[in-house]
């Protein structure tokens, strides 16, 4: 179990990083954080995290290092300076969701400097960050997760160990195909029943409370009903990313996901719409024009 007196450094201020930056802050973690964007480090700054101008600096200052990261140029670029930099012993834990060669081969670079790496994605949204609502899929070194629990509890409601280095990637995987499928039958439900003239509002207080819920039904549909898109708990965009690291993964696994694949099509169109800033729920207006239906 590592010392709570000991610092902690956060890689990536971004929705999910700096919220979970912020939340360590607030259970008396020492935060130290970096990132590349001026917004995202004021925000930090703001809630109390020690802003440094490098990751070489995050390495300078803390031993337990978080990195919450768009991109696989980004975690490569990090993972070398941490590498060159780092005290050897650091403990990284590699939050984001990435293809899982990309993790692999960051683990590998890290390993061979004299450090450990854990991946360790989140499930969650951000809203679902903000508050503490996230469940970590932990795997790597057992010593290593069990170190960490009470940091991952402290931004988390759950961590669990899924076994060896990559199956957290694995999981997560498995868990956002559904957070995708769920999220448009959630607006296909929510524009059914528009559409026949139920108030949305209504909709949501029954279907919440009967065998058809789901958590992503709970957390989106209000935003449907609200028209409320942003800001993103997680964007269109960024969604995409996710979508296609899913998709290569089942296909190399040779495994069909028809579900899944149906739903792209949607997304795609949300794009083509230029709602790439919105929050995924706005699929929904993609199904709304489908449907003929025009609300205020």
């Amino acid at each position: 179990m590592i010392d709570k007196k000991a610092p902690v450094g956060v890689i990536g201020l971004g929705t999910m990083g700096g919220a979970v930056a912020r939340n360590l802050v607030e259970r008396g973690w020492t935060v130290f954080g970096y990132d590349v964007s001026p917004q995202r480090v004021a925000e930090a700054q703001a809630a109390g995290v020690r802003l440094v101008d490098s990751p070489a600096a995050i390495a300078a200052a803390a031993t337990t290092i978080l990195t919450s990261l768009p991109s696989p140029r980004a975690l490569h670029d990090v993972v070398q300076e941490l590498a060159e930099h780092a005290t050897r012993g650091c403990i990284v834990a590699e939050l984001s969701t990435l293809a899982l060669e990309d993790k692999t081969n960051a683990e590998s670079v890290l390993r061979g400097a004299g450090h450990r790496m854990l991946d360790c994605p989140l499930s969650g949204t951000g809203a679902q960050a903000a508050n503490r609502d996230l469940v970590i899929y932990a795997s790597g070194g057992s010593e290593d997760i069990e170190a960490l629990n009470e940091l991952f509890l402290d931004f988390g409601r759950a961590a669990h160990n899924v076994g060896p280095f990559g199956n957290g990637t694995k999981m997560k995987f498995v868990a956002n195909l559904l957070v995708a499928i769920n999220n448009v039958a959630s607006a296909e439900a929510m524009v059914l029943g528009m559409k026949a003239g139920l108030p949305a509002h209504q909709i949501i207080e029954l279907i919440s409370a009967g065998a058809g819920n789901s958590r992503i039904f709970e957390l989106r549909a209000p935003l449907m009903a609200d028209q409320r898109y942003e800001p993103a708990t997680m964007s269109i965009g960024l969604w995409q990313k996710d979508m296609r690291v899913i998709d290569e993964f089942a296909r190399q696994l040779g495994c069909p996901t028809p579900l899944f694949t149906a739903t792209e099509s949607v997304y795609r169109a949300a794009l083509a719409n230029g709602q790439n800033t919105q929050d995924t729920a706005s699929v929904c207006t993609v199904l709304e024009n489908m449907a003929g239906l025009h609300r205020p």
